[in-house]
């Protein structure tokens, strides 16, 4: 089932890709000033991927966390803050143990000022010296997102 975007004027969305959803997930609903998370599939090019199809490497889906958000309350630079915090932006389609394509670290944006914020983020991670190789994390415009089933939502509380 694709994904439809309930919003309302007062919240905003983002979306990244860190890693197996569970875990990404998890972290951002703890934040102040998010409203809602759910996990799924962006960036590929198959029509509604199921958890099997993006883990056997043939959609080119990431797995993503979507987040939705009050910027009010949380502003876009604190959810980028937590991105590059619970993962390795290094590390090339890979996360721990977590090997393939789909874990790799991306933000995908919905804003020209999300995307702007976003690599301006990584320069500046990048030139603070804090990761001595280079940061591989892909910027790219938000497309398709499809909903994972319902027993990866919330998968950790």
């Amino acid at each position: 089932m694709r994904y439809t975007e309930v919003m309302t004027q007062t919240s905003e969305l983002a979306t990244f890709g860190a890693g197996c959803f569970w875990g990404v997930e998890a972290a951002f609903r703890k934040l102040d000033g998010v409203i809602d998370t759910s996990v799924g599939y962006m960036g590929g090019h198959f029509e509604n991927p199921c958890y099997l199809d993006v883990l056997s490497r043939i959609t080119g889906h990431a797995e993503v966390c979507q987040v939705q958000f009050n910027p009010a309350e949380i502003s876009y630079d604190a959810l980028l803050n937590t991105f590059w915090r619970i993962h390795d932006p290094t590390s090339l389609n890979r996360q721990g143990s977590d090997r393939g394509e789909q874990y790799r670290s991306v933000i995908f944006y919905h804003t020209p000022e999300q995307s702007k914020a976003a690599r301006q983020a990584k320069i500046k991670l990048q030139d603070s010296g804090h990761y001595p190789k280079p940061i591989v994390t892909q910027i790219e415009p938000a497309g398709a997102y499809w909903l994972a089933s319902e027993e990866h939502q919330r998968y950790f509380g």
